[in-house]
């Protein structure tokens, strides 16, 4: 690899997160205990919060994934970190998706999740809220998985000089790269789109 000017992509150690949870938030309970293999579409959704820094400052990402196909079915990046940032993004998930009433929609305990604003949006859509205990990653795998995956193949591999150009980069990278190209694993190396369009639910 040296000889042809090639080097591996590896994983940085995680460093501290963006999650804020208070004591005093409502909590949802788990639903889930890491069982993330739901057996149809938009049955169970994961959702997390990653930041990123620019010249200009940070930058914030929201994501909602089906487990069901590991496609990002919502997101919203902003500059900010208010309860507004997760709300559009399961605003995109329920306007793309329409998922059926008492879905799951899991998440960890930031208190953008606990946030009134976030659980009207939940109640509204007729999902169901969970999430896992405190301070364990587990909890929200998934979700850990994708913003890994994230980092080490986009984020950390380039240098960001402004708010823009870093969340058009994102934007591509989930629409144009992740969703319809990336393989998994888990789906048989398939990519998301790829095996929602195979897969009989």
């Amino acid at each position: 690899m040296a000889e042809r000017g090639l080097q591996g992509v590896t994983r940085r150690r995680r460093t501290k997160g963006c999650t804020r949870s208070r004591a005093h938030d409502p909590r949802n309970d788990d639903l889930v205990h890491r069982q993330f293999r739901p057996d149809g579409p938009d049955r169970l959704w994961v959702q997390d919060v990653t930041q990123h820094r620019s010249a200009e400052g940070w930058v914030y990402l929201a994501v909602v994934i089906d487990a069901w196909s590991r496609r990002v079915v919502g997101w919203s990046i902003a500059d900010h970190m208010r309860a507004e940032l997760v709300a559009d993004a399961i605003d995109m998930a329920t306007w793309r998706r329409r998922p059926p009433e008492g879905a799951i929609a899991h998440s960890d305990h930031g208190s953008n999740y606990c946030s009134w604003v976030f659980g009207q949006r939940l109640r509204r859509a007729g999902l169901l809220g969970s999430m896992g205990t405190v301070g364990d990653a587990l909890d929200n795998a998934v979700a850990e998985s994708f913003f890994a995956s994230l980092q080490c193949e986009l984020l950390d591999r380039h240098t960001w000089p402004s708010r823009a150009g870093l969340a058009r980069a994102m934007f591509h990278w989930i629409e144009a790269f992740y969703n319809p190209t990336r393989r998994h694993s888990t789906l048989g190396y398939l990519s998301p789109v790829d095996y929602e369009a195979t897969t009989v639910a």
